[in-house]
């Protein structure tokens, strides 16, 4: 089960997931979305199954894990994609914000999490992938919220390791770099200075493509991955290993 993988990284992570043989759970809350993305699993050959609940809510997460189990079978893998970024200096952003970010990014992964993992505590068996960010050994401007939720993430991460290893469970993280989606577009056109940094702040020299995500959730959700818990592998071109390119170095 992916959360939020109607569109971008998360349905690349699907997609992936998929073409390795698993069986697709994908979470969203638009029906639209749902619907186009369900067709989109099912024309590139995967079998995929859509349900639309809010992450956010206890009750509700309960009831359609219970429900997803009945009808489809046991959740072996679950990642915790779903998220939002609000970009707001931090002095001009409203508390509700700040919550609603909180609320999204790591209170949600802690529902998901727990309502999955008591199932997978009783087969003694189970792969939990949070999808955190570079934001959670960074800070950057405008995303106070988003930096902590993310940061929250990594150590929820360690701590649901620490408890759930003993039953056969592992926990892991990844954090995405800087990657072409639809959302980034605006960000990639030449001569936009976001791009440059980008484009000069990364080792690899490009933004990352979303099919760069693929091998990583695939091995942590293998049993290639099985004596490794409470990691956060970062898929960023090089990014958190350098300090930058120097400005006047080819």
């Amino acid at each position: 089960m992916i959360t939020g993988a109607t569109h971008g990284l998360g349905m690349a992570m699907a997609k992936g997931l998929g073409k390795a043989g698993a069986v697709l759970i994908i979470n969203g809350h638009s029906p639209e979305k749902m619907r186009r993305a369900i067709d989109h699993y099912n024309q590139a050959g995967l079998q995929a199954h859509g349900y639309l609940f809010d992450v956010t809510n206890d009750v509700e997460v309960k009831e359609s894990i219970n429900k997803i189990e009945r009808e489809i079978g046991p959740i072996d893998i679950l990642i915790n994609n779903a998220g939002i970024i609000k970009r707001v200096p931090m002095v001009d952003m409203a508390v509700e914000d700040f919550k609603e970010v909180i609320n999204v990014d790591l209170v949600a992964p802690f529902i998901v999490s727990k309502h999955v993992g008591k199932n997978m505590i009783e087969r003694r068996s189970g792969k939990i992938i949070n999808i955190c960010s570079m934001m959670s050994e960074l800070g950057r401007n405008s995303v106070s919220a988003y930096a902590a939720a993310k940061g929250g993430l990594k150590m929820l991460t360690k701590n649901m390791a620490t408890e759930w290893a003993k039953f056969n469970i592992q926990v892991n993280g990844i954090g995405p770099g800087y990657f072409a989606t639809e959302q980034t577009a605006p960000l990639r056109v030449d001569g936009n200075p976001f791009n440059d940094f980008i484009l000069n702040r990364t080792p690899a020299g490009r933004w990352g493509d979303p099919e760069d995500l693929m091998g990583t959730a695939i091995f942590l959700a293998s049993p290639a991955s099985d004596f490794i818990n409470g990691q956060i592998i970062y898929v960023d071109g090089g990014i958190l290993a350098t300090i930058g390119k120097p400005i006047n170095e080819n």
